[in-house]
């Protein structure tokens, strides 16, 4: 039993897959935070295209009748 019991207190393969793991979580902590952190910035940065994108065919729309020939 006290065999046993030392192998067992000498096994290191548990070690290494916990400190994979810590490792695994942490990056997945800074991809949160960054995505977190980025994140208004850039659904601000769409609603801001958006908006010009509406002014510009709107502005494209008002005009299209005037100028233009028939071809005749």
């Amino acid at each position: 039993m006290r065999a046993m019991v030392k192998g067992f207190a000498h096994d290191d393969s548990g070690a290494t897959a916990i400190e994979y793991g810590l490792i695994a979580a942490l990056i997945a902590l800074v991809i949160i935070g960054g995505l977190t952190a980025l994140g208004g910035e850039n659904g601000g940065l769409w609603n801001f295209v958006k908006d010009e994108v509406i002014a510009a065919l709107d502005g494209a729309g008002a005009g299209s009748g005037e100028g233009e020939s028939s071809g005749d």
